[in-house]
């Protein structure tokens, strides 16, 4: 069309217009023809944008932060790049190599033939607890556990057995009430504060010491210590530092403790309910505090034995089965077997053996009750002794062998 029918030049506007839309639509239109534009002057250097090459030149990547870029690739945000590297973090330490982008290859050391490791402990160069709070630990850690959920939780049986024991050493004092209610004094002589009923609290062998002292002493001694020597455990008490002497000591008085609570305990509150219910005054308590007081000490040195033995048995084994099962059967077998040997034989030598007959003949003697033994009592005192010694020199020996790391 010439210019002289389209005066205004409307059919060039629309040309126009036309084009450049089909550039925003088209990129391939847009792009001008290299026959078009003016040649370059040889002289220049080529402009590596318009240059065309053999390969596709790759997407320009926005330039990100590497906490951007991390965050990209953790947490597949859109429109971040992942870079495709990833942040191995050790299971121990923070610091030590977690920030090495790479892996880190093994290599085998070269030693020369004849050499020898010798592995020493790295001692700390803090500041230390007290010695009483470290030793503190272990008794807490064991004790509050019968009491508490924050410390060495003891299985839910264990506990049922231990409270249900502490009652039933307890039963008497419900028929103390029933004879000072009715005044029957039948009631009162069987249940009543005597040297024989202070020493049968304790020595009985039925029910307390056939079935009651055993058990408990079983569960609660039997994985003190081999625990510790199967999972592990006394690299943490050993690096804290708590010495060996410490750590046998503080187990050794954990254990007296819950069997004292049982026994010498219930044994005090027996006593002090019975003068309580009965109105007793002075004169009653100074004849009778003697005899309390004998079978007290008494009472202490069945929980010393008892702990002795098993916390020996507890430190040759690696379970809780093995020391509970050979606790029994040492109590209650040593007692079998001499009372079968003097129904053949008419001999109570035997006895001997027995850690029962040696405490209950002891306390016999302490009390001044007839004596149900043909022996002197010295023997039993030696007995007794040998007893403990060998017992607690095992469980030094054993406690000595314990490594800081699992055996």
């Amino acid at each position: 069309m010439s210019s002289e029918d389209d005066p205004w030049g409307l059919d060039d506007l629309i040309d126009t217009i036309a084009s450049s839309e089909a550039a925003h639509t088209d990129p391939a239109a847009a792009e001008p023809d290299p026959s078009d534009a003016e040649p370059a002057p040889s002289d220049a250097e080529p402009d590596p944008a318009t240059t065309p090459s053999a390969e596709p030149a790759p997407a320009a990547t926005p330039s990100l932060s590497p906490e951007e870029s991390t965050d990209a690739e953790f947490m597949g945000e859109s429109g971040l790049a992942v870079t495709g590297q990833a942040r191995l973090e050790a299971a121990y330490g923070s610091g030590d190599g977690d920030e090495v982008m790479h892996a880190q290859v093994v290599k085998r050391a070269q030693v020369d033939s004849g050499t020898i490791f010798h592995q020493i402990y790295r001692e700390w160069n803090g500041v230390l607890n007290p010695r009483w709070v470290r030793n503190w630990s272990i008794f807490r850690h064991h004790v509050y556990g019968l009491f508490s959920k924050g410390h060495r939780p003891w299985p839910v049986m264990t506990r049922i057995i231990i409270a249900v024991v502490f009652l039933g050493a307890l039963a008497p004092l419900l028929m103390l009430v029933l004879s000072s209610l009715t005044g029957l004094d039948e009631l009162q002589r069987f249940f009543g504060v005597t040297r024989a009923n202070l020493w049968g609290h304790v020595f009985g062998f039925f029910f307390n010491n056939a079935c009651c002292w055993p058990i408990v002493t079983a569960l609660v001694i039997g994985g003190l210590i081999s625990e510790d020597r199967q999972n592990g455990t006394s690299a943490i008490y050993f690096s804290n530092p708590i010495t060996r002497t410490d750590y046998t000591v503080m187990k050794y008085i954990s254990a007296a403790s819950i069997l004292s609570i049982i026994i010498v305990f219930s044994y005090c509150i027996f006593y002090a309910v019975a003068i309580l219910v009965n109105n007793e005054g002075w004169a009653y308590l100074l004849d009778t505090f003697p005899y309390f007081f004998a079978g007290l000490i008494a009472a202490l040195l069945l929980v010393t034995t008892y702990t002795s033995i098993g916390l020996a048995l507890s430190s040759v084994s690696r379970g809780k089965f093995f020391p509970a099962v050979s606790l029994i059967g040492l109590l209650l077998g040593s007692k079998m077997l001499a009372f079968l040997i003097e129904l053949l034989f008419e001999t109570d030598v035997m006895y001997l053996i027995s850690p029962y007959d040696n405490l209950a003949h002891i306390g016999q003697w302490m009390m001044r009750l007839n004596s149900t033994y043909d022996f002197p009592v010295a023997w039993s005192f030696v007995s007794i002794l040998v007893m403990n010694a060998v017992s607690l020199y095992v469980l030094i020996s054993r406690v000595n062998s314990l490594e800081v790391t699992r055996e």
